[in-house]
């Protein structure tokens, strides 16, 4: 009963005991694990402020940098839709034929005046002496109109002192006539004879016919005023032609001058497309001439347009040549974006409107930095910056 009650207590200390060291290993390793977790955090903590300055450094000199960037560049605009653009002249010719003479080649410069193409000219310069002809015709009818004005001034007003006279004169016979019909019907018929009354009866009536005829001559003689505007019609109708024939021949020689096609211009040939022999109708494209003089068509966005004026300086950067630095100015802003020139124009006013920010071109004349031994071809993508002025 004893030992029982012994081994109890003994066992029942044994539990005890083992339970109390667990119970100091749970805490030890409670502490351990917390004692580690407070070293991981203070490690943690210790490093972190170094980096949390160098980024308060990098935004600061950010900052910084945007800053002094803005003040830079805030009185400059930019694009890079732009080019080169210039005057390209297309040739054509003026009359038809086949080229008998070509003295040009792709990309060669021409002077002004330089003779390029000839076309076969002896059909206009047979046109030519036609209408030389037909002006020496029309000067002989002119004169022969001027020589027959010369003779209706002298023939028609005296045409018209003839028929007076006339008139004069058959009154006289027919007052002659007249007595000797009264007389020979105022007589005794025994005094005279049926003969003479006959014959004095017909010249009474001859001499009444002439004065008659007399009267409608000095009617029609009387229209001098109206013969001679008539004969000075003709001369000027002949002078006209004359003129006529003379336009006629001037444009001959100007068909025959069209055969020589000469360089308006100094230039560049370009897109050539005619070759010795050819047949040319008129109006057609031959090639163009670049001329020397070029610009810039940038095409900046409506919202840098609000401080940018004419006279802006400019420089420019070409995508071909990075080296080439181009210095210039604003000439013009056009007065239309380029969408209102376009051959088909937005109309906001139908459908569903979605607002696009426009651009409008702004001319920029090149003032210096050009090489004169290399040309700069037209449509070559450039970027200019405009300063604004303050």
């Amino acid at each position: 009963m004893a030992e029982q009650e012994g081994s109890g207590g003994v066992g029942a200390w044994s539990r005890t005991h083992r339970g109390k060291a667990r119970r100091t290993d749970a805490e030890k390793s409670k502490n351990g694990a917390n004692r580690s977790e407070k070293n991981d955090n203070q490690g943690r903590k210790r490093p972190g402020k170094k980096p949390l300055i160098v980024i308060g450094i990098v935004l600061l000199v950010i900052a910084i940098g945007a800053l002094v960037w803005w003040f830079v560049t805030r009185n400059e605009v930019s694009t890079d839709d732009a080019y080169t653009d210039g005057n390209a002249i297309t040739i054509a010719p003026k009359v038809s034929g086949y080229v008998t003479q070509l003295n040009v080649d792709d990309n060669v410069y021409v002077h002004k005046g330089d003779l390029m193409v000839e076309i076969d000219r002896r059909d206009y310069a047979a046109q030519v002496d036609q209408a030389r002809a037909q002006l020496g015709l029309a000067k002989a009818q002119l004169l022969s109109a001027q020589a027959q004005l010369d003779i209706a001034r002298v023939q028609y007003p005296a045409q018209y002192d003839q028929a007076r006279a006339q008139i004069e004169t058959a009154s006289a016979n027919y007052a002659r006539a007249q007595a000797d019909y009264e007389r020979q019907h105022g007589v005794d018929p025994r005094a005279t004879t049926q003969q003479n009354i006959d014959t004095a009866n017909d010249q009474q009536r001859v001499s009444h016919a002439g004065v008659m005829s007399a009267r409608a001559q000095l009617k029609t003689a009387s229209l001098v005023p109206q013969q001679i505007r008539q004969a000075v019609a003709a001369v000027e109708a002949r002078r006209e032609e004359v003129a006529q024939a003379e336009a006629q021949l001037d444009t001959a020689e100007l068909n025959l001058a069209w055969c020589d096609m000469r360089a308006p211009s100094d230039g560049w040939v370009t897109r050539r497309n005619v070759q010795y022999g050819t047949f040319l109708q008129a109006g057609t494209s031959l090639f163009s001439i670049v001329t020397p003089q070029m610009w810039i068509t940038a095409n900046f966005k409506e919202s840098q347009l609000t401080r940018m004026r004419p006279g802006d300086k400019v420089k420019i950067s070409v995508d071909a040549y990075p080296k080439l630095e181009l210095r210039g100015h604003v000439d013009s802003i056009q007065l239309g974006s380029g969408s209102r020139f376009s051959a088909f124009p937005a109309e906001n006013a139908t459908g569903n409107f979605v607002k696009i920010v426009q651009r409008v071109p702004v001319k920029i004349v090149i003032d210096s930095g050009l090489p004169g031994n290399r040309p700069l071809p037209l449509g070559l993508s450039v970027e200019p910056t405009v300063y604004l002025a303050d």
